[in-house]
């Protein structure tokens, strides 16, 4: 599975783009540079996917026709498919750009040696998007079948059923489909893949600055990896990826409209579909980029007045129908995508974003582990000193414009940013975060037109120095804000997620399931089950009120047995420290990481049920006040409470530079943590961690290893799961625990999250289902005796 994802996928995907490429290019007539391709290619298949997911009867041979598509333009553009490898082969330098931008935006997967994603605890968004993504292949763009009962159908009704942009989604979903990926493992490659395809654009905009040879292949390089662009491809934003490479596709066509815009109507065909599938992967706001575009384009031709007005005026009706036929799917829900646009440009909702981004993170460095969080100390100096000497570059690169006379890249790039502060100026936050991103590129291209000027200076020799210091700032202050997210990114818990998986597979049909843990990626794993939850985004229906908000914890006890007795499945994580679900419910499955608890047919709802806490004084009184309300007979259920050996981390040694943070342990550099536990009788154990264990933790007893933790991560500081147990061998008495976090390495996220929250033990042997106890309601003083978590009651 990870050689299918990383390495076989993107080789599929690169085929597929190049051959719809190959298809475009003959249609508009063979005159699409070899570095465009790619990017055309991608838009036309996206068309195709938006097109044949419209009803749902055709939407599971969108792969199918996808690959179809491409194998016509390798038929068809034989003789180009020649040429383009024949140019590759004497200019690599764009094509090793790609390759490296794939292996740099990868790289935290790939360096981890397993199938993952970086954007896990940072957005949730992503679930959404491979959910969505798994639907539109299977179900096409209709919603009306959709259990909004679940939480499942209410998020697919909530994005997609509401007009939310989908482009990026439906080529996202059907090329992995071609393979059999499961979407969360090619989730981050196809981000990755996206990313890469915009060097070639990058490549071709770079040489229309002056620049040749290594210095345009670090200008596209860079432009494509900038600190904020790297951080939001490691965050998963697909559709702003997704969106780049056509963003570039685009600059490079309008900026030099002479070597096409004579050749006829069908020449407008690449140009045409790079505007409708932007507009599809980003929704109706890339119409300020299709504007500013035009604009451009308009310019260019009043410059060169090659066209008559009659020639003109076919052109741009050929180019509209491509428009609206390609992008019909928006088209036909303008309104709402107009409201969707409007919703996010104007939203108060920050999403992830605790406060507005700096302008001039538009310059691409940024050396901290986190967009979000502003440089101090050293790294903020040297963070201010590198975006200044961008910015110079920047002016450098536009007076390079003006005394190389290129008006089409340089009016471009001045419209691009223009676009950004326009809307910067009228958005929120997230809306500007996001033009903020769009806009990166285009600015870093800009400097490097600055590095072509200073290279051409004189003395030759000074300004290759001057040229060449500029050149290593601009690389190494990208490369370094780029390693350190790299090394903070929180990869997603593979082995926990492939459970799921197998969960899903092996009970699908058999929902709606209720999901007690916080984590909206199951919405993706379990798509078979109907998943529900109180505490997603969109809650299950009548269940909200019980976690009193969005990724609020809550137990079942807060749900009414009447309510409850609609999921015939329940999914739990492996915690022993947590209630088990009512007695109707019996174990069907054990895992590592989760419990699969099924309803017995014909299982009578319980009159009440009461969860016991307090003293043993307030425990019995509830016990008896249930017992009391049963005035004909009846009987009592009781789960007994596991035996638990809490480790006291309130008196544990630990380093003074760790911390704490509402109780728990932060492991925030190098360091061990010793603390004094006692067990009662001699015999195996579980040893518990629970917590946001990213890097590798070592576990000892008594100075003897017993494990390492390591990529164990819930997403969600308010509900944390332990990791599975570690077991060891103990006798009666006291003991001493040793939990070492070691020196960051060059690992991915090995200087991210290490929070441990709480130990404890429990005996090997302790069933996972808990044990139950059942009494005639007039024996109820028996079970104040006892340790119990719950209590029902049922009638005669």
């Amino acid at each position: 599975m990870f050689v299918g994802t990383t390495l076989l996928y993107p080789c599929a995907l690169a085929c597929l783009c190049l051959g719809a490429g190959l298809l475009v290019d003959r249609l508009a007539g063979g005159w699409l540079s070899a570095a465009l391709l790619g990017p055309v290619g991608a838009a036309g298949l996206i068309a195709l996917s938006q097109l044949t997911t419209l009803p749902s009867w055709l939407a599971p041979a969108t792969p199918w026709l996808m690959l179809a598509i491409a194998a016509c333009g390798f038929v068809l553009g034989r003789r180009r498919a020649t040429a383009v490898l024949g140019w590759a082969l004497r200019r690599p330098l764009p094509l090793i750009a790609s390759l490296l931008a794939y292996l740099l935006a990868i790289a935290p997967v790939l360096l981890a040696g397993r199938t993952s994603f970086s954007s896990f605890g940072a957005l949730s968004d992503s679930a959404v998007h491979m959910a969505g993504a798994d639907y539109l292949i299977h179900h096409g763009q209709s919603y009306g079948h959709l259990d909004l009962r679940s939480s499942y159908g209410q998020f697919i009704k909530g994005y997609y059923g509401t007009s939310y942009p989908s482009g990026a989604d439906t080529l996202f979903g059907g090329s992995a489909a071609l393979l059999g990926l499961p979407l969360i493992w090619a989730f981050q490659p196809f981000n990755a893949f996206m990313l890469a395809l915009g060097c070639g654009p990058a490549w071709l905009l770079a040489r229309r600055l002056g620049l040749r040879g290594g210095w345009a292949f670090l200008a596209a390089l860079t432009a494509m990896l900038p600190a904020l662009v790297y951080a939001y491809e490691l965050l998963g934003s697909i559709k702003e990826i997704t969106t780049l490479p056509l963003l570039l596709a685009c600059g490079c066509l309008v900026s030099r409209p002479q070597g096409w815009i004579g050749r006829g109507p069908r020449a407008t065909l690449p140009l045409a579909l790079l505007f409708a599938a932007g507009i599809s992967a980003l929704g109706t706001a890339f119409g300020a980029w299709v504007v500013a575009s035009l604009l451009v384009l308009l310019g260019a031709l009043m410059v060169e007045r090659r066209l008559a007005a009659r020639e003109l005026l076919v052109a741009a009706a050929a180019g509209a129908g491509v428009l609206l036929v390609a992008a019909l799917p928006t088209w036909k829900v303008l309104g709402g995508a107009l409201h969707v646009a409007s919703t996010i440009a104007s939203t108060s909702n920050a999403g992830n974003l605790g406060e507005p981004l700096h302008a001039v993170q538009v310059l691409g460095v940024w050396l901290d582990g986190s967009y979000k969080l502003t440089p101090g100390g050293g790294a903020g100096l040297l963070t201010d000193v590198l975006a200044a000497v961008v910015a110079i570059a920047v002016l450098l690169g536009a007076a390079n414009c003006v005394r190389r006379r290129a008006w089409g890249v340089g009016g471009w790039i001045a419209m691009m940013v223009l676009t950004w502060l326009l809307i910067s100026r009228t958005g929120k936050t997230w809306a500007s975060a996001k033009t903020l991103v769009l806009t990166s590129p285009a600015v870093m291209l800009m400097a490097w037109g600055g590095v072509g000027l200073l290279r051409d200076l004189r003395p030759r020799a000074l300004a290759l120095a001057a040229a060449a210091a500029v050149a290593a700032a601009i690389t190494g202050g990208v490369l370094v804000s780029d390693e350190l997210q790299y090394n903070t990114a929180n990869l997603a818990p593979t082995a926990r997620y492939e459970e799921l998986a197998r969960v899903g597979r092996r009970f699908a049909g058999e929902g709606p399931a209720l999901f007690t843990d916080f984590d909206e990626y199951s919405l993706y794993e379990l798509r078979d089950l109907g998943v529900a939850s109180p505490n997603f985004v969109y809650p299950a229906v009548g269940l909200g009120a019980a976690a009193h908000g969005y990724g609020r914890p809550f137990t079942l006890g807060q749900i009414a047995p009447a309510a409850l007795a609609a999921y015939p499945l329940i999914v739990t994580r492996r915690d022993p420290a947590a209630p088990r679900p009512p007695s109707a419910y019996r174990l069907a499955l054990q895992g590592a990481y989760y419990l699969v608890w099924k309803r017995e047919p014909q299982a009578p709802v319980p009159a009440a049920d009461v969860a016991l806490a307090g003293s043993s004084a307030q425990r019995c009184a509830a016990i008896a006040s249930l017992a009391h309300s049963l005035r004909g007979g009846g009987s009592l259920t009781a789960a007994l409470a596991p035996q638990l050996i809490t480790v006291a981390l309130g008196r544990a040694r630990y380093p003074r530079y760790w911390g704490r943070a509402a109780g728990h342990v932060v492991m925030k550099r190098a360091g061990t943590l010793r603390a004094r536990f006692s067990v009662p009788a001699r015999g195996r154990w579980e040893l518990w961690l629970r917590g946001e264990l990213m890097p590798s933790i070592a576990v000892a007893v008594d100075g003897r290893p017993v494990g390492r933790v390591a990529g164990q991560l819930s997403g969600n500081s308010l509900i944390t799961a332990p990791a599975p147990p570690l077991r060891v061998s103990l006798g009666a008495g006291e003991h001493t625990v040793s939990i070492h976090r070691s020196t960051p390495t060059f690992a991915p996220g090995d200087r991210g999250a290490a929070v441990l929250r709480s130990v404890f033990l429990t005996p090997a042997s302790a069933p996972a289902a808990g044990r139950l106890l059942s009494v005639p309601s007039s024996a109820w003083p028996t079970l104040c005796k006892r340790p119990l978590r719950w209590v029902e009651s049922y009638r005669r």
